[in-house]
């Protein structure tokens, strides 16, 4: 895609996550990375996704500094600090998702791992979601913090596609913003579950199976 491209697609992705009420008022943001063009997109402080403007999307170089539209998120160095740390993420969305921060309020699995490994597909698909202390919103220190915990699980060859920050919602990254919608979908679906039930996990031997037959990285 190219930065036009990029703008509508941010704009269908925002509308589609507010009809679906993963996001409300002014809250949560989406970034892309522009491998061409250099620099990212990220959507405006302040913004409701369900309201966007494509021209009015905020255009920041490799350093952050706004080139044009309307002025960039707060969360703008969070999202240049999971870049940095993953090569391989080209998007990042930011939701207050309902259920995944009611999980926060009513207490996480652990610290590691916000929910236990309860159905096949968020093994599959999500993985290990650590979480991420409350520090206010826009504190660059919440960054940090994400990019040290992307390069521990790099290291345990364990990588991760999202965080929960504690009392303010997800953070997920992928490689287009479909397949981030998707996971960011099934992680609020599984919190979800947990919080109307509280499942054991899947035994290892059943993880064992996923790990062989679809390459889940758990």
């Amino acid at each position: 895609m190219n930065e036009s491209e990029f703008r509508d697609e941010i704009c269908r992705v925002g509308l589609s996550l507010y009809q679906r009420r993963y996001v409300h008022g002014a809250a949560g943001n989406i970034s892309v990375r522009l491998l061409h063009e250099g620099g990212y997109l990220i959507t405006p402080t302040d913004a409701c996704l369900g309201h966007l403007n494509a021209k009015s999307i905020a255009k920041v170089d490799l350093e952050g500094h706004q080139v044009c539209g309307d002025r960039a998120s707060k969360s703008v160095a969070l999202h240049r600090a999971i870049y940095a740390a993953e090569p391989t993420a080209q998007c990042v969305i930011h939701t207050h998702s309902t259920h995944l921060v009611a999980l926060t309020l009513s207490g996480v699995w652990n610290q590691e791992d916000i929910v236990p490994p309860i159905t096949p597909y968020f093994v599959m698909k999500v993985g290990h979601v650590p979480l991420i202390p409350y520090h206010r919103p826009g504190d660059p220190k919440v960054g940090e913090l994400i990019a040290q915990k992307i390069r521990q699980m790099q290291a345990r060859h364990t990588p991760i596609r999202a965080v929960l920050l504690d009392r303010l919602g997800p953070n997920v990254w992928h490689q287009s913003l479909s397949q981030a919608s998707a996971v960011l979908e099934e992680l609020e679906e599984t919190a979800r579950l947990y919080l109307m039930a509280k499942s054991t996990p899947l035994s290892e031997f059943q993880i064992q199976e996923l790990r062989d037959q679809f390459d889940a990285k758990w």
